[in-house]
């Protein structure tokens, strides 16, 4: 009975091995699929899927993602919505001279110019596997568009009036560079930190600056005044021509009335010449003696003159 429990039990220990051999196999092949095949996703990332070293995809919705496991298919995820930043000089402290800052200006001055570039990744494809070093190709294309742009100002135009167009231009200068490089970067911002001409003439720049700004704040005074006249100005001409259209209407209904009247009275004058011509000197006398204050003296007798209708007034 011994000798035939004893293999029974090699086959059961040997079933039980292959069992937990094979549980063991399943658990560590799901534990690899899941760690190497599975990837979460934040908002403002995206992966890069690899499949045997070759681009293969990009995914860009968030949340869990998953893959054929690893070595068959790896990836890489990027923060998209992330803003990076590259400094030109030190901008949290003085200006100082160093070799990116000198840059010479379209009149051959010397200026120093600090400035940040901030920039994102748009295209995480390009971003991680057509430059070698994102960070380095950026400060290099942005050297150059900076010194590009500055060599097509004057030095005034540096310092004060064109630093928006400097900023302007040299962002687009380097959106293009960077574009032709095909970097997958896209440029947010160029913004001009701290510019100023070499020490020698400093003073000098100063007063200019110091005078460019006055003439702006006159200028914008003016703006202000012009503002504040001019439509009061249009305001009185605009009265002044209604009320002169409105007198000139007034005299044409006047003048057509008084030609109506005098065509009616020559109609009734052809009629009667000696009649009408009495009744207009009669309708004209009175008109005039209604107005004046009359005198009635007798012939032959001289009668003195009291001017009782005065005499009310003078009170």
């Amino acid at each position: 009975m011994a000798k035939g429990d004893a293999p029974e039990e090699r086959k059961a220990g040997r079933l039980i091995r292959r069992l937990l051999t094979g549980v063991l196999l399943i658990v560590g092949l799901t534990v690899w699929v899941g760690y190497t095949g599975t990837f979460q996703l934040d908002i403002g990332e995206q992966a890069v899927i690899l499949r045997f070293g070759a681009y293969s995809r990009t995914v860009t919705s968030s949340g869990l993602g998953f893959h054929l496991p690893a070595p068959i298919e790896t990836h890489a995820i990027v923060g998209t919505q992330k803003v990076r930043r590259e400094e030109f000089g030190d901008v949290d402290r003085p200006l100082e001279t160093k070799a990116e800052t000198v840059m010479q200006t379209g009149d051959n001055a010397i200026v120093h110019l600090e400035f940040v570039v901030r920039y994102r990744v748009a295209n995480p494809r390009l971003a991680l596997y057509q430059v070698r070093n994102i960070d380095a190709v950026v400060r290099d294309a942005a050297q150059a568009a900076m010194r590009e742009v500055v060599a097509l100002n004057h030095i005034d135009g540096v310092l004060a009036d064109a630093r928006f167009a400097v900023e302007s231009d040299a962002a687009a200068l380097l959106t293009g560079l960077l574009d032709l490089y095909e970097t997958g970067i896209e440029v947010l911002q160029v913004e001009l930190q701290e510019v100023q001409p070499p020490t020698e003439v400093r003073g000098a720049f100063d007063d200019v600056v110091a005078a460019n700004q006055d003439r702006n704040r006159q200028e914008n005074e003016a703006r202000a005044h012009q503002n504040q006249v001019l439509p009061r100005a249009e305001a009185t001409a605009a009265e002044l021509l209604e009320s002169a259209e409105a007198y000139k209407q007034s005299r044409i209904a006047r003048a057509e009335g008084e030609n109506a009247r005098f065509r009616s009275l020559l109609i009734e004058y052809k009629k009667a010449p000696e009649i009408t011509r009495k009744r207009l000197y009669l309708e004209t006398m009175e008109e005039v003696l209604s107005k004046s204050t009359k005198i009635i003296v007798e012939p032959g007798s001289v009668v003195p003159y009291l001017p009782l209708d005065q005499v009310g007034r003078s009170r």
